[in-house]
Parts: C-alpha cells; structure tokens; sequence
C-alpha cells in the first residue's frame, strides 16, 4: 500500500513557466492625403484619358471661350450704340427738335377717328415696322403696317387723308421706299425714322424736305463691328428710337397708361399681372370722378347752319305800305358771318356748335391750310363765341376761322375713363413740358374718347377747374 502511494506523488522537473500581460497591439495611423498630382493620374487612368484627348479637350474649351468672346463683343457693341444714342438725344438739338415734331405728329393723327400712324419699311426695317406697329396698338395708338412695294398695287388705298406716315430705313435711300415716296400724299405728316443726323446727307429728305427727322445712328459700321453688314446694330437703335416713341407718344395720349396697356394686353402672365395690380390700386384709392362726368356730350352740340343769308345783319321797316330791307354786304352773301354763330350758339343747348368737314371746293381753294383739310370741321366753344366783337357780326366765317374755330386735328384726346384728377394733373404737365403753352391753354379742347370714338368735348380750362 505504502509503495503504491509513493507511486502516485507529484511528477517534479527542471522547467519553469513564466505568466504575464500580453502588450498591446500598435496604433493603426490614417492614410496620407493623396498629391494632385496622384489624383490626375488616377482619374485619367479611370476615364482613360490618353494625353491625345487632354489635347482634344483643351481645344474645345479654347473654341467655347472663343464663342464666348465674340457673343460679348456683339453685346458690348450694340450697348455702346445704344449709349451714344442716349447721349444724342439729350444734347444734339436735330435730334430733339425731330422727336418732339414726331411725338406732336402722332397724336395728332389720334384725335380724328380714323387717324392712325402708318409704318412702312421693307427687309430688316419692315420686321421693325411691325414689331413697333404691335407695340403701338397695345399702348393705344393706332398703328399700321404697309409694305411699300404691296403700296404701289393697290393698299395705297389703306392711308386716309387723317393718317401720319413713319418711314423706316437705314440708308435713307431705299430703292422701294424713293419709288412709293412720289405717290404719298404730301399734306399728309411724314417721319422719316433713318440712321442720318442731318438733313443734307438723306436722299429722301432731299426729296421731302418738310419731312421730319427722326435719327438712329450708330457708331460704326456692322462691317467695321463684325465684318459683315447685316442689320443688327442698327436695327437695335431703329427698335429703341420706335419704342421711346410709342411710349412717349401713349402717355402723352394717356393718362393712366398702365390701365391702358393692361385693357389692351389681356393673355398670359404680363396681363394677369396687370389686372392683379389694377385691382389692388382700385382697392386702395377710392374711385375718382370720371372725365366722361363734366364733357359735353357730342349729342348737345349742334351743327352750324351753312349758307343762313337770312341772318345776315339785315334792317327792315314796315310800313302799311312798303317794305324796306338792307343786304348783307355782297362779299358776304350766302357766307356764315359772325351774327351766325352768335345765333347759333344762343340757341345751342351747351353753347357749344360744330362745323361740317370742308367741302371738296373748300380744299381746292386752300390747298395749304391744314386747317381745312386735316381738321375735320372743327368746333366752336362757348368762350370763343364771347370774344366776338360788334365789329366781328358782319365779318364773314372765313375771315373769322383762323381763332374762331377749333379744328379737329388740335383736339387733346382723354380716355372717357379717365379721372379728372388724372387728366388734370397730366395736361398741367403737358404745359410744363411744352415750351409755348397756348397749344394746352385754358381755350384748349379736350376730346373725351371711348372705343376710338369722340363722345365728348370739355375746354381744358374747365377741366382744371374741376380737378
């Protein structure tokens, strides 16, 4: 038993065992940022971009900046003219007479109830006549387009004897535009819309020398600018020059243009916009008293009576056996005379008497008075019959015309819907626009229009009393 227990003691040996901490592992370090360099290379490779398409790629961003560069050279162009045309019509006194006669004409042409502006041109130019004519009518000036070559076969016929002619050409010597020029009615206004500033270098100034001048230079020649002479530059100051006479020209017509353009320009987001805004402006202001409140309606102002020798001055005594009467002078026998009118507007229930339109005898015997053949008959006012004098009732109409009556053509038209605040406000501005104010003096006529039609007639003096 002894010898089996010593069997089983412990096994003892010479080797030792050592226990302890393993050490940590080392910290992992972040990556290194990759070179540009690296970069390319490796984007290269994975595009596989060769250096021939570098090469390729270059070109082409050389040829996009080229295209570029041209793109800005034709707008800096076209902005510089536009910068010096600027600078003409604020100093060179040709260009600032030739609008303003432009701007007088064009309304003229508004006051009659067939007048309208008349544009003709021909290639580049007609696009322009066009595009102002569309421009015109939605600011409410009448305007229309006519083809000058169309003009000599037969739309002649569009042009009534109220209308103003604006020509549109560059050169001033357009083959088309010297061909039609003999066949237009010389009694009738005619702007000539050209890139001359002065009035001896145009041919057809040369041949209508009572035409108005209204100048669209440009600085330099379309093949000094882009080697080429295709209208561009001038095309853009015809386009400008015809705008700011379009706008001027409404306003001036207008009182309330945005109301005006906004009636005319219904569609789309620009007439949505404008009926958003006319709303608003209703809403915030109360509605002021209309022009069409204080006019005399066209229906309360008689005509005139033609040929009334039987009130001609005249004495009679009667006796029961005879019957003495004096005549009229015989220069003035079956003549309108100043006791006519005076009659007449007595008997007028506003005052107010109007004159038939010249009769054809009457246009042959004054060929050069505008006043008879652009005036439609004209009226006389109730202030213009009180300052006939004694001596004036013997006198005959004729003699009396040039202050007595009114003729259409000098009317002042106003929207029947305008406000008479508006309207006043715009006349006295008128007035200090302009620089002899007896064109919108207080005898002035105003004429009150709807749909194109006079129903109305208001002196300008009384007008600015009401406002």
């Amino acid at each position: 038993m002894v010898q089996q227990c010593s069997q089983q003691r412990p096994i003892q040996n010479s080797e030792v065992y050592v226990f302890r901490k393993a050490p940590p592992f080392p910290a992992i370090s972040p990556p290194s940022p990759i070179t540009p360099a690296e970069d390319f290379d490796h984007t290269s490779d994975a595009l596989g971009l060769s250096q021939p398409d570098i090469v390729v790629c270059s070109k082409k961003l050389a040829v996009i900046e080229e295209r570029l560069a041209r793109a800005v050279h034709v707008l800096a162009t076209e902005t510089t003219a536009l910068q010096k045309l600027t600078e003409l019509f604020a100093s060179d006194r040709v260009a600032r007479d030739g609008f303003t006669r432009a701007v007088d004409a064009t309304i003229r042409s508004q006051a009659n109830n067939s007048g309208k502006l008349v544009i003709i041109g021909i290639g580049k130019s007609g696009h322009i006549a066009k595009k102002l004519v569309a421009t015109f009518n939605s600011l409410a000036v009448q305007a229309a387009f006519l083809h000058p070559t169309e003009a000599l076969h037969g739309d002649l016929g569009q042009i009534s004897r109220h209308d103003t002619l604006l020509l549109i050409t560059f050169s001033g010597k357009t083959p088309e535009l010297l061909t039609l020029l003999p066949h237009l009615d010389r009694s009738l206004p005619l702007i000539l819309l050209t890139g001359h500033t002065r009035r001896e270098t145009c041919e057809l100034l040369r041949h209508r020398p009572d035409a108005i001048l209204l100048p669209a230079p440009v600085h330099e020649t379309e093949t000094t600018s882009f080697g080429v002479a295709a209208p561009t530059t001038s095309t853009t100051t015809a386009l400008t020059v015809g705008d700011a006479l379009a706008i001027v020209a409404s306003r001036e017509l207008h009182p309330s243009l945005s109301s005006v353009f906004a009636r005319n320009h219904p569609g789309g987001a620009i007439g949505a916009a404008l009926w958003k805004q006319e709303e608003e402006q209703q809403q915030q202001q109360p509605r002021d008293e209309e022009v069409r409140s204080v006019m005399v309606p066209m229906s309360d102002i008689p005509p005139l009576p033609d040929n009334t020798t039987s009130s001609s001055p005249t004495s009679r005594s009667t006796s029961a056996t005879t019957t003495t009467t004096t005549d009229p002078p015989a220069a003035h026998k079956n003549q309108t005379t100043g006791l006519d009118v005076l009659r007449a507007g007595y008997a007028s229930p506003s005052g107010w008497l109007q004159l038939s339109p010249p009769t054809q005898q009457q246009q042959q015997q004054n060929p050069n008075d505008n006043n008879i053949h652009h005036g439609g008959g004209g009226v006389i006012s109730p202030s213009k019959i009180r300052r006939l004098t004694t001596e004036d009732m013997a006198r005959a109409l004729e003699d009396l015309r040039s202050w007595l009556v009114i003729p259409r053509g000098q009317f002042i038209p106003v929207a029947a819907d305008a406000s008479v605040q508006r309207a006043a406000e715009w006349i006295r501005g008128l007035r200090a626009a302009t620089a002899t104010g007896c064109v919108y003096g207080d005898e002035a006529i105003v004429a009150v229009m709807e749909n194109r039609e006079c129903v109305g007639l208001l002196e300008v003096g009384r007008l600015l009393e009401v406002a």
